[in-house]
């Protein structure tokens, strides 16, 4: 299974979710600032990179674990790339696409421009991180959420009877 966790830039909460999930960073406890400004890609996207899945990592059932920017167009992204998908005959049963700027507050919107944007990353990413870290239990329950999907859950008990 693919999961692709999908933001504006793929910067900043989309970053933090798949750190969580990964094991990266904790579940039940918000880190500080040098844990997120430290993680691999955490404030570093450009506008190139939007529309690019870039992977992250395998977590313990064995599913890869992907970031994807969508820019301004995050509805219409989610449908193509869907699309794109059941056109190519990939079950949905095979991928999870998760909306993680649902998560976040107008601060880190702000920071995200200030140092994606304007290039201000001292003022936009100390302002990105206060807004992960207030928006941090939000994301942690997104993983969760993708944790306890039933596709998810399949996949992990597949996983764990080839260990067996």
């Amino acid at each position: 299974m693919k999961v692709i966790y999908y933001c504006y830039g793929s910067s900043h909460s989309s970053v933090v979710a798949a750190a969580i999930h990964l094991g990266n960073l904790p579940a039940c406890t918000i880190p500080c600032f040098q844990d997120i400004m430290t993680l691999p890609y955490y404030d570093k996207a450009t506008t190139d990179g939007l529309g690019t899945c870039t992977y992250m990592g395998t977590d313990d059932a064995g599913c890869d674990v992907y970031i994807l920017g969508t820019g301004p167009a995050r509805r219409i992204v989610r449908r193509a790339v869907e699309s794109i998908f059941e056109i190519c005959g990939v079950s949905r049963d095979s991928y999870m696409l998760v909306d993680t700027l649902t998560s976040i507050g107008a601060v880190t919107k702000i920071g995200g421009f200030l140092s994606r944007r304007m290039g201000l990353t001292r003022i936009g990413r100390p302002m990105t991180i206060w807004g992960i870290r207030k928006a941090y239990p939000q994301l942690a329950s997104i993983v969760a959420e993708v944790k306890s999907d039933p596709r998810y859950i399949e996949r992990r008990k597949r996983s764990l009877s080839t260990l067996s």
